[in-house]
């Protein structure tokens, strides 16, 4: 049986602190990367918005229909996935 590595697309969330004279100041910041990470980021949910496109990856597609999983335009959070074995 082979085995595969698969690569999700999941939203997080990390928390910054950082000086500024006001919130768009310290977004500035934040976006310029001037800013201190307090913690490791936290998962909030497995992002489903992003995937593989159908339109490039259709027998997969159809493959993952035929077993029952719901897909439209993108294979839900999909990023990548590769046989390593």
């Amino acid at each position: 049986m082979p085995t595969y590595e698969i690569e999700q697309y999941e939203l997080h969330v990390r928390a910054y602190r950082v000086e500024a004279d006001s919130e768009a100041e310290a977004i500035a910041k934040l976006y310029a990367g001037e800013v201190e990470q307090l913690d490791e980021p936290d998962c909030l949910e497995v992002a489903d918005d992003y995937g593989l496109p159908v339109d490039e990856h259709r027998e997969l597609a159809d493959a993952l229909r035929d077993l029952g999983e719901h897909v439209d335009e993108v294979i839900p959070s999909i990023r990548s996935i590769k046989e390593v074995k």
